[in-house]
């Protein structure tokens, strides 16, 4: 194991580790990828302005968004399949961004329940739901969140129906993992990998375990999401949410002015900036794209957050520019996760954390909460 001081480190450390269906349903994006290379493409577009002779020797990297306190503005946001990527890997993503003070958003497509996280971290988490045609699920699962002391929901809204993702069927992907003829040599050169899977808690689907018993397989899970996502829902159901959870809901996937306003005018508490990492409508705009005109509509009505391309501490501090409270990585965590564990998640974290204080010293600012769009070259300039 080398030195890794840098997110693409830990990367390129995770496609070693794990096997490549596994790897590629992290690292790529739907159709054609050109969204998914859009997020990073225009993020990295983005110019800081340097500023100098300035005294940035107390520098604020903490923040305050929903109520909850962050050690630095970026939180974990929802992944599937995150016990793929490390035997229990909910569980430990869990633990390491609650020791690092910053939040951990479970999905309910998750290899680790509800249950196991509460269980294993003892602290409040996210967790994050679709609305299905089965109401019934989404109140078993929203009672589940309640007793598991989750703080907030977060409602994905941008799946009514699932993109196509043009690697995961080439690449034989299977829920449990299944041995094949073309993917047996990729398992057998990370025999580390796969015992840990192995002898790990779960290897399905721990939220939908009950829904799914007796079935495996990317067939199945897309037949499910086809009988169960709802591409009937609209802004009149979040009432239907709000109704059975009384705590704070967050609205991810939004990309649009007028989504965002709508989104305010139905009361929810944060959104979320996303274009569902590239994985859903390619030929979409890249979020970071979307996100000034999206605070903008917002006017302060709720707390706008990021996603879509987080790699770095430049990045966080780019989308703070932009208007962002804080950003969300979900990429990022699923490489240092399989990379290294948990070390690897806090890993990440610090380099970012780093990477971050560095870069906002050198713009000539002291607080993340008071980043403007000032410290970017404008196109006039």
């Amino acid at each position: 194991m080398g030195i890794a001081n840098s997110i693409e480190d830990l990367r390129l450390e995770a496609r070693r580790r794990v096997p490549r269906a596994i790897f590629d349903y992290a690292d790529r994006g739907s159709y054609d990828e050109i969204t998914f290379d859009r997020n990073l493409a225009d993020l990295k577009a983005l110019q800081f302005r340097q500023r100098v002779m300035v005294d940035v020797s107390e520098q604020r990297l903490q923040t305050r968004i929903l109520g909850e306190d962050w050690s630095i503005p970026l939180g974990i946001g929802p992944t599937g399949l995150t016990g793929l990527f490390h035997a229990n890997g909910e569980m430990l993503g869990a633990r390491a961004a609650n020791n690092f003070g910053v939040p951990f958003c479970l999905s309910t497509m998750s290899i680790c329940s509800i249950e196991d996280v509460a269980e294993f971290t003892k602290k409040p988490f996210w967790f994050q739901v679709y609305l299905m045609r089965d109401r019934g699920f989404n109140e078993e699962l929203l009672e589940r969140a309640k007793a598991a002391n989750c703080s907030a929901i977060m409602l994905t809204v941008d799946m009514p129906v699932q993109g196509l993702r043009r690697r995961d069927p080439k690449n034989g992907l299977s829920i449990p993992p299944k041995l094949t003829l073309k993917n047996l040599f990729e398992v057998a050169m990370r025999p580390t990998w796969a015992l840990k899977v192995l002898t790990g808690r779960r290897r399905t689907f721990g939220n939908l375990e009950a829904r799914l018993k007796g079935t495996g397989g990317l067939k199945t899970l897309s037949e499910w999401i086809g009988q169960q996502f709802d591409p009937t829902v609209t802004w009149k159901d979040l009432a239907w949410l709000r109704e059975r959870w009384p705590r704070k809901i967050l609205i991810k996937g939004i990309l649009d002015p007028e989504d965002a306003r709508l989104a305010v005018s139905h009361g929810v508490d944060a959104l979320v900036v996303s274009n569902h990492g590239g994985r859903q409508l390619d030929g979409a705009r890249s979020t970071i794209s979307a996100l000034p005109g999206v605070v903008d509509a917002v006017a302060g009505g709720c707390e706008v957050l990021f996603d879509g391309g987080v790699r770095s501490g430049q990045d966080v501090l780019k989308a703070l520019a932009l208007g962002a409270k804080g950003c969300l990585m979900g990429k990022a965590f699923l490489y240092s996760l399989a990379a290294r564990g948990e070390a690897g998640v806090t890993l990440a974290l610090e380099i970012i954390r780093k990477e971050l204080a560095v870069s906002l010293a050198l713009t000539g600012a002291n607080d993340v909460a008071r980043v403007s769009r000032d410290i970017l070259v404008s196109s006039r300039t």
